[in-house]
């Protein structure tokens, strides 16, 4: 189990930053060969990415909507340049799943596939955990106190307020 900071924390980043959001949505649940070759390919491409720093994946979170039947991940990425860099590179996990996928799973539509990329600009990214192991953006990047300058959403962006209310943890 994850160690649990008890108090208020943030993120605190330099530079650009990428957020990719990506998953798959199991239209037929029976054609279990189709949606498990889909799903057995993340974990492979997320155990390349985290043994290699130089690659700019920072880090990833996993989520699962029932109602939808659709596991996402959200990665943090250092560039665009450097997601599609993988995206791309004939020497890693991605391009022949993504291949294969194709050829064998995508005219089925047995399986849904989606991303979404948002580049966000250096000071416009915030972000605030209360009572939670590092996650997400934090876990990604440095996890510190959200204290001072980083006490309220607007000082974390650059701005200038109060607390709306005294933080008691």
């Amino acid at each position: 189990m994850s160690k649990v900071f008890k108090g208020r924390y943030t993120a605190a980043m330099e530079g650009d930053l990428v957020v990719f959001l990506i998953g798959v949505r199991i239209n037929k649940p029976w054609r279990v060969r189709e949606w498990w070759r889909v799903a057995s390919a993340m974990p492979r491409m997320l155990r390349e990415l985290t043994a290699d720093p130089q690659s700019g994946f920072l880090g990833a979170e996993f989520f699962i909507s029932p109602a939808n039947r659709a596991p996402m991940l959200v990665q943090y990425w250092r560039s665009f340049e450097d997601l599609e860099r993988y995206a791309r590179s004939r020497d890693h996990e991605h391009l022949p799943a993504w291949r294969e996928f194709n050829r064998t799973t995508g005219k089925s539509g047995s399986v849904g596939i989606w991303h979404e990329t948002y580049q966000v600009r250096a000071g416009q990214a915030e972000a605030v955990y209360g009572n939670m192991p590092s996650f997400g953006l934090a876990k990604a990047t440095e996890h510190v106190p959200a204290t001072g300058r980083r006490e309220t959403a607007r000082r974390r962006l650059g701005g200038d307020s109060e607390p709306a209310t005294a933080t008691t943890y």
